[in-house]
């Protein structure tokens, strides 16, 4: 097992809003807060320093690339201990002393690096906490030979990143572990956390922006939306100009972060570029063929809703806005069987758009089912044994 690891100290970045950007179109999805009606729902007040954007990296309106080690203290290359044509890519800041490990899985086509503006936001509300956030396979930096992207094997692969992290950085037992998923990697976590494979150390799960009723809605129009996607880019920072025109991430400094790490640069190292002006015009191509997953898409959210509510541990459900709930999580809502907070400002990419308010969720959750935290009663036998009356 190898790992790279960063000798001097990394400055944390904060974010939220439009920090550092200068394409942020003005109009906002403020409106949408009328759909937010279900019972016990959270809607968070507006939060300060959300326009924060890292220090040491030109502000204003730059585009430019903002690297890994902004975030993460360092890289893993983790070969796979069943698949010998599989070494697993994740990113890693240590947690301290007995601070709890998040585990953070990102959505079809996105990568590790989703979640680094909101380690930083994650770390200033909690020092000791760890994050862990790997490429699934097919996607950032994970090499594998085996094209299978089944839910079944995601889950299984996300478990194996966890032990082999163990290994890799000799911790003599598993941190407690709160898994957070966006998208897919909401469905990965709760796959996951309904096994029951982690054992005691999982404190709990948080789903972020994807329920079962609706992500099924969306794959009917998931093909016309690839269709319309550029198929390249002539740069890197074209790539994050269009994330952020398009309003795909509302947050450019999260935007300047993940964005590289889907995209493969082209040209210049052998390739051959006598294609001419178009090829050279999308020097940059998507790292991962969202197409080419269609067979998946079905199995991933299919009794989604049913596993969130049944899994062990605590669960937090972050969403975009309540049109989103399907019955089923409506109902167990109502019944308290988990926390909703809603984001109607935010996008689908909620920890992207709003790294801040998410770090609040995220942290405020561990609190909740943080079991060090927990003072019992005594026993009546320890009592007793000390001469005590009961």
């Amino acid at each position: 097992m190898e790992f790279n690891e960063l000798d001097e100290d990394r400055e944390s970045a904060g974010g939220g809003g439009g920090g550092g950007g200068g394409f942020m179109p003005d109009d906002d999805d403020s409106s949408s807060a009328s759909s937010v009606s279900s019972t016990g729902t959270v809607i968070p007040s507006p939060a300060r320093a959300l326009f924060a954007r890292p220090r040491g990296f030109p502000g204003g309106r730059s585009l430019d690339p903002i690297p890994w080690t902004t975030y993460f203290e360092r890289e893993l290359f983790l070969p796979s201990e069943t698949d010998p044509g599989t070494i697993h890519h994740a990113y890693l800041t240590s947690p301290v002393a007995a601070g709890p490990l998040f585990v953070m899985h990102h959505g079809a086509g996105s990568s590790g690096l989703s979640f680094a503006v909101l380690s930083a936001e994650i770390r200033k509300r909690l020092p000791t906490a760890g994050i862990l956030a790997p490429d699934a396979r097919g996607h950032g930096s994970t090499a594998t030979t085996d094209p299978d992207l089944s839910l079944a094997t995601l889950a299984a692969d996300l478990r194996a990143v966890i032990l082999l992290t163990q290994t890799a950085m000799a911790w003599p037992a598993l941190p407690p572990i709160i898994l957070v998923g966006h998208s897919l990697g909401g469905a990965v976590v709760t796959d996951l956390a309904c096994a029951g494979t982690l054992g005691p150390p999982l404190l709990g799960y948080a789903v972020l922006d994807v329920v079962e009723g609706s992500a099924m809605d969306a794959l009917q129009s998931m093909q016309t939306y690839l269709s319309t996607r550029p198929k390249g880019f002539a740069s890197l920072r074209d790539g994050i100009e269009w994330h952020v025109r398009s309003r795909t991430l509302r947050n450019s400094v999260s935007a300047r972060t993940s964005v590289p790490a889907l995209l493969v640069e082209r040209g210049g190292d052998g390739d051959d570029d006598s294609a001419g002006a178009g090829a050279a015009a999308r020097r940059c191509r998507w790292r991962t063929d969202l197409a080419a997953t269609q067979p998946f898409w079905e199995g991933w959210f299919v009794g989604l809703s049913g596993k969130f509510l049944r899994g062990k541990g605590g669960k937090l459900l972050l969403l975009a806005g309540t049109d989103r709930l399907d019955t089923e999580l409506t109902i167990g809502q109502m019944q308290g069987k988990y926390a909703l907070q809603v984001f109607p400002e935010a996008g689908h990419f909620i920890h992207e758009d709003l790294p801040e308010k998410t770090a609040v969720a995220l942290v405020d959750f561990y609190r909740r089912n943080d079991r060090s935290a927990l003072v019992l009663p005594p026993k009546v036998s320890e009592l007793l044994a000390q001469g005590k009356r009961v």
